[in-house]
């Protein structure tokens, strides 16, 4: 199975995006955040045609939703809500014996004090709840992914001390996942291909005259894995080259290769 993540800033706006993507890197299974388009309205006839006739979408006008895309059967798919809120963050769906968890995490807005600022308050209560849901789980193979929205390593961001207190890499997101990483023991996919000290991103500013050269990146986007899924994964990636697709998204999607 190779699996892409990728927050795709608007299905409709970038479907064509879509299409390159299937046609380069071939992917089994994708996953996408942000398709801001409700559920009848979703271009799931499109898709298909790509290959993705398994499809499962849980859409929101103008803003977030989610999607599962895959060529491979889904034998079973749901949704939860988180927060009290019913803004499309979260879909699930068994393939081939795996359980696939698609998240889009609240960004958190710009001040990073909850008191201050209900957006981060919000994220800092998703983070809480996601994280007390999958300790109540029991251990099967699943994969979560999605556009997380927080850099955990200081290698994950351009620069780790003018980013302490910026919303994406501040002291309290890191812990809150940490304790949802730790929940079910997840393993960070990608990092079992690239070493930890080694700088990597997925998300670039759209301020960035020349995003590339600037580099001024942050890795906000992960795919972790259950410990007994982790010996079948044999690669993944950040596929950079993507960022300069026109209309670009702001994110780059990440891959994984499983046998």
């Amino acid at each position: 199975m190779r699996l892409v993540t990728w927050n795709i800033n608007s299905v409709r706006l970038r479907l064509q995006l879509v299409e390159e993507l299937t046609r380069t890197v071939h992917p089994d299974v994708l996953c996408l955040q942000e398709i801001k388009v409700t559920d009848e309205l979703f271009p799931k006839e499109a898709l298909a045609e790509m290959g993705y006739v398994h499809q499962a979408v849980k859409g929101m006008k103008s803003y977030n939703g989610v999607a599962i895309l895959s060529r491979l059967p889904i034998a079973r798919h749901g949704i939860r809500h988180w927060c009290g809120k019913e803004d499309s963050r979260h879909v699930q769906a068994e393939i081939d014996g795996i359980t696939i968890h698609n998240f889009y995490v609240p960004a958190g807005g710009d001040i990073p004090d909850p008191e201050q600022n209900v957006k981060f308050a919000h994220k800092l209560q998703f983070l809480d709840e996601v994280t007390s849901w999958f300790k109540g789980q029991e251990q099967h193979p699943a994969l979560l992914v999605g556009d997380l929205n927080i850099a955990p390593l200081e290698t994950d961001v351009w620069s780790h001390k003018q980013l302490l207190d910026v919303v994406s890499h501040t002291p309290i997101e890191v812990a809150k996942l940490t304790a949802w990483q730790g929940s079910l023991g997840w393993v960070d996919a990608v990092r079992q291909f690239v070493p930890p000290d080694e700088r990597l991103y997925s998300w670039w500013s759209y301020r960035a005259t020349d995003w590339a050269a600037s580099d001024r990146g942050r890795r906000l986007d992960h795919i972790w894995a259950t410990p007994s899924l982790a010996p079948r994964l044999t690669g993944a990636m950040v596929l950079r080259e993507v960022r300069d697709w026109n209309p670009a998204s702001d994110h780059a999607p990440v891959m994984v290769d499983l046998v």
